[in-house]
């Protein structure tokens, strides 16, 4: 993902910022690695920082350009990101930041397992998605009212892998705007606290 962001954005906006650019829940553990300390949102019974993350702004790191830091979600999936800082542009006043300017394909889902699994889920959903089509057609025949409805469940699980190549910006921009319109609640409602 492509993203501006102004430097008084907080480490905590910064990770609202990248849930929401990924597509994720924010119902995982994270931490940013920058210049040798651990900065983040704390959990109950989850990491805790030293640092308050909504008086942490980006502004104070004084970053360079083309500086890079890591941003870690999941410790189980463990995805690590690395944050680089591609340029530093004057603030454009009339523009609602955060705002994502460029990006490819979808994030990993959430809960898959890591990259091997990612991996191997991206490889077997096309099998998958031809098998439920056939279950479905199967189930429907049979008039087996309850098997298609359990088969009809599955859908969404198996369409997020099969479009996991594309990337809907004006989407992740809608919710970046309801974000910085002060929206966050209905957008991480799991784990504000």
């Amino acid at each position: 993902r492509r993203l501006l962001v102004r430097n008084d954005c907080t480490i905590a906006d910064l990770h609202y910022t990248l849930q929401i650019a990924f597509g994720w829940s924010d119902s995982h553990l994270h931490r940013f690695h920058i210049h040798g300390k651990d900065y983040g949102v704390g959990h109950r019974g989850g990491l805790s920082f030293d640092d308050d993350p909504q008086a942490v702004h980006l502004a104070d790191f004084q970053f360079r350009v083309r500086e890079r830091f890591l941003y870690e979600y999941d410790f189980n999936d463990n995805w690590e990101h690395e944050v680089r800082v591609e340029q530093i542009l004057p603030l454009e006043p009339q523009r609602i930041y955060p705002v994502c300017i460029g990006g490819k394909r979808s994030a990993p889902p959430e809960d898959c397992g890591g990259v091997r699994e990612f991996l191997r889920g991206r490889l077997e959903a096309p099998w998958r998605g031809q098998e439920l089509l056939k279950q479905i057609a199967e189930s429907v025949q049979d008039d087996d009212e309850s098997a298609v409805i359990d088969l009809i469940e599955e859908i969404p699980a198996v369409r997020q892998w099969l479009t996991l190549d594309q990337f809907d910006r004006r989407e992740v921009n809608r919710r970046l705007c309801q974000y910085a319109n002060g929206g966050r609640e209905s957008l991480f409602t799991q784990y504000l606290g």
